[in-house]
């Protein structure tokens, strides 16, 4: 009986070090996800950044209007970005690109301000912080060309009235 209680025992030390092993393989393969996640959430920040920049460039220049009025907003400037005209009186949201629309929608629906996590998750991007910075960068693009208002940091609404606006 001795030498199966013997068995029993080398056994279980041979399953708790490999157990040991597989728990520092663990841990060292959760820290290597952890840096590749920060990296990955680098990139795409780095990414949004540069596309805002090419886009405000884009927006600098002037955009040639067709002689029968606005139309619909196209998918892209002549350099591959995605511009939002300034709001003037009389435009509405058909002169924004898909994404842009989207966020008017949930704004206007809502009918209050409302911070960037919270519409990321109404247009269905989610609460990831790089898609999160993704739609307040889309955010403040509005903000700067009329469309929307920030009046307390973080906290966006519709313009009403786009005529009482100065640029």
């Amino acid at each position: 009986m001795a030498s199966l209680l013997e068995e029993l025992e080398r056994r279980e030390s041979a399953i708790r070090e490999r157990v040991g092993e597989l728990r520092v393989q663990v841990a060292e393969l959760s820290e290597q996800l952890e840096a590749f996640e920060e990296m990955l959430a680098q990139v795409e920040i780095a990414r949004l950044v540069v596309r805002e920049v090419l886009d405000d460039a884009a927006a600098e220049e002037p955009v040639p209007r067709p002689a029968a009025g606005p139309g619909p907003a196209e998918d892209g400037s002549p350099i591959g970005v995605v511009t939002v005209p300034d709001r003037v009186a009389g435009m509405d949201t058909a002169m924004l690109p898909a994404g842009y629309r989207d966020i008017m929608e949930v704004l206007t629906a809502t009918g209050r301000p409302m911070r960037s996590k919270a519409v990321s998750v109404a247009i269905g991007r989610g609460e990831s912080p790089s898609k999160v910075e993704s739609v307040r960068v889309k955010l403040k693009r509005l903000a700067r060309r009329g469309w929307l208002t920030e009046g307390s940091p973080g906290l966006f609404a519709v313009v009403e009235h786009p005529e009482g606006r100065g640029r």
